[in-house]
């Protein structure tokens, strides 16, 4: 039994080391390539996009690409600071982690398939128990998110009601609805010890509490700074939209692209999508109607969507799919170690 058990971990190993990367990094190439190819418009936006980077304002383009590395670095520290409850991780594994992540979090519901791909980078035995750290800094970041769109929708709830986006009874509605997700989130967020200890009493649960016994470690001092590098990560995001309107010449300021693109995100936050596949088309429509408030430019802030898709997701979900590849020294100096 022990022979079969070893038998069967190495067949795992084996396809994680050299199976894994390569066939995700060939699924991603040709479900993006489809992506692509059905945008309305292509060749015009290739076009507009090859101008841009011969214009003088590249270096908007240029900055935007080096906040995506900001981007990705600080939900790498975010990562770390969460699982260093169990396992010390270097910012350079972190980071590599969270861009693995990106790769198998493309092809899922709300991007969850990011959980599996962290996972791999931690030791046997901590693998389920990073789980529910990871969903610490998720969390962190939705009640970001929740907050800047409430607000946001306050600041726009004229402008939305005048042009017939929505109405005033669905404001107040949708207001109230996303009030009450954040309260009850900000209660759990900040109750994590109560929460594991009213689960233990479960005894349908108790059998689980391991999994998240690690989360009695967040303290208050961990939980701020993860909302901290959360609304840091946010306003990344923020400015690298704003950056790529004045690239592509979409007339609106930046408390309004503020606004609108808070409410964006609260809108992708709240209805589930695959990433790879509708988030591209819903972002698009969404960002058409928000943006379109305040500017006519439709080919400018389509192609800021398209950019910042390309940009913060395919980039890094190609990378990330790659470096998997690098499991297999980590593997590898396990056999060492047994």
């Amino acid at each position: 039994m022990m022979q079969i058990k070893k038998e069967h971990k190495r067949k795992i190993s084996l396809f994680v080391r050299f199976g894994l990367g390569p066939l995700l990094f060939a699924w991603l190439s040709w479900s993006i390539y489809n992506q692509v190819t059905r945008q309305p418009g292509l060749e015009t936006s290739w076009q507009h996009i090859r101008e841009s980077f011969a214009s003088t304002k590249v270096w908007l383009m240029i900055g935007v690409l080096l906040l995506m590395i900001v981007n990705w670095g600080l939900e790498a520290v975010k990562w770390k600071l969460s699982v260093q409850q169990i396992q010390q991780v270097s910012l350079g594994k972190a980071f590599r982690a969270v861009l693995s992540g990106v790769s198998f979090s493309v092809s899922t519901p709300n991007r969850v398939g990011e959980y599996l791909g962290r996972v791999l980078y931690m030791d046997d035995g901590n693998r389920l128990k990073a789980i529910s750290l990871t969903i610490m800094g998720s969390i962190s970041q939705l009640m970001i998110t929740l907050v800047a769109g409430l607000i946001s929708l306050f600041f726009l709830r004229d402008t939305l009601s005048e042009h017939q986006l929505l109405t005033s009874f669905w404001l107040r509605m949708i207001g109230y609805g996303v009030g009450a997700g954040l309260l009850i989130l900000t209660f759990f967020y900040f109750r994590l010890p109560w929460l594991i200890r009213w689960i233990d009493r479960l005894p349908a649960m108790r059998r689980f509490v391991w999994l998240i016994e690690a989360l009695e470690h967040f303290n208050a001092t961990l939980l701020w700074r993860l909302l901290s590098l959360s609304a840091t990560r946010f306003m990344v995001f923020i400015l690298q939209y704003y950056l790529l309107f004045r690239l592509f010449n979409v007339e609106i300021s930046w408390p309004q692209a503020l606004a609108t693109i808070s409410v964006m995100f609260l809108v992708m936050a709240v209805v589930p999508t695959i990433a790879l596949f509708t988030d591209l088309g819903l972002k698009g429509e969404v960002s058409l109607k928000l943006v379109g408030l305040f500017s006519t430019n439709q080919l400018g802030i389509g192609l800021t969507t398209l950019s910042i898709w390309l940009i913060n997701l395919v980039i890094p979900a190609l990378a990330g799919s790659l470096l998997i590849l690098s499991i297999k020294r980590i593997f590898n100096n396990r056999h060492e170690r047994t």
